[in-house]
């Protein structure tokens, strides 16, 4: 008997590191990509609008390909109910494209790095219209979540100098902007992802705001500078940054908690600052890291479960 909890146990354990493995893994995937952005927006002058356009437009078919492959019918299914259909086309239109493309903005008018990290605020954003639509005060718990954040965006946009903006007045409004696209991206969507499960929903809503995309930013008509390196970091965004890591996040779900899911999730931005101080050579400050400190806090603060 004692042979038989401990191979339970065991298989518990190795289940948990498989799917930290996995979790940790499309985070990385997930905040490299912004650095592959940066890249090809710096570099190769590709358009934000543009890379936008073919990101969702291939990611949301290889998701509705996997989807499908998995269940056929379920991928057509969602398009039989009238709610349905009009929640998804508002989740594509405002929610898909409020996040995407405002986030690769902020990317080309600032870096990958504090991109992320200023997307990442929309945990508190979530929080703050909660609190307002109930009409209710902050506890101690959102106080201070609420606290960290605004300290947060202090130190990466002054550097430490009240009196000077250290971010491109641009990349702090596509950042924050970005932010509240997430935060709508997050909530708006959840009654489909109950009823028709998450590959199907985003596979579509990819579609549905990389075809509005594609009204002003044309897939065919490319922006930049077309070369090898080029198509390598379309490559990255779209399968490694895209596709594969929501693959990783999806598995991951087989063998964590979502609170733990979203605990290791905070790999994202750091692994865009890494990346971005080691590789891209973009200057980080001490403030600069305070303020990425402040910010993931705010995260995991924010993950734990409250009381009512």
């Amino acid at each position: 008997m004692a042979g038989k909890t401990d191979s339970l146990a065991g298989n518990a354990s190795s289940g948990r590191a498989k799917g930290m493995a996995l979790v940790l893994s499309g985070a990385v995937l997930w905040g490299v990509s912004g650095n592959a952005a940066q890249y090809l927006f710096n570099e190769k002058l590709v358009s934000p609008g543009w890379l936008t356009s073919v990101r969702m437009l291939s990611a949301g078919f290889l998701l509705l390909l996997w989807s499908a492959a998995l269940n056929r019918r379920a991928v057509w299914r969602i398009w039989t109910e009238r709610r349905s259909v009009r929640d998804l086309l508002i989740f594509g239109l405002i929610g898909m494209i409020g996040s995407q493309y405002t986030y690769f903005e902020a990317v080309a008018a600032g870096n990958a790095a504090t991109a992320t990290l200023l997307q990442y605020l929309n945990p508190v954003l979530i929080m703050s219209y909660l609190i307002l639509r109930w009409r209710r005060k902050p506890n101690r718990v959102e106080s201070a979540a609420i606290l960290l954040a605004l300290a947060g965006v202090f130190f990466i946009v002054t550097r430490g100098h009240p009196g000077q903006l250290s971010l491109a007045p641009a990349a702090l409004f596509w950042g924050l902007l970005s932010a509240l696209g997430g935060a709508i991206y997050s909530c708006q969507p959840s009654r489909l992802l109950k009823k028709w499960g998450a590959a199907p929903v985003v596979g579509w809503g990819m579609i549905i705001g990389g075809t509005a995309m594609s009204l002003f930013y044309p897939p065919w008509i490319f922006h930049g500078q077309w070369s090898g390196e080029t198509l390598a970091g379309m490559a990255f965004v779209i399968f490694l940054g895209t596709f594969l890591s929501f693959y990783l996040y999806l598995a991951s779900l087989k063998y964590l908690q979502p609170i733990e899911t979203s605990l290791l999730g905070c790999a994202e931005p750091l692994s865009a600052a890494a990346v971005s101080v080691t590789i891209m050579k973009v200057p980080f400050t001490v403030f600069d890291w305070l303020g990425a400190f402040c910010i993931i806090m705010t995260v995991v603060i924010l993950s734990f479960p409250q009381k009512r």
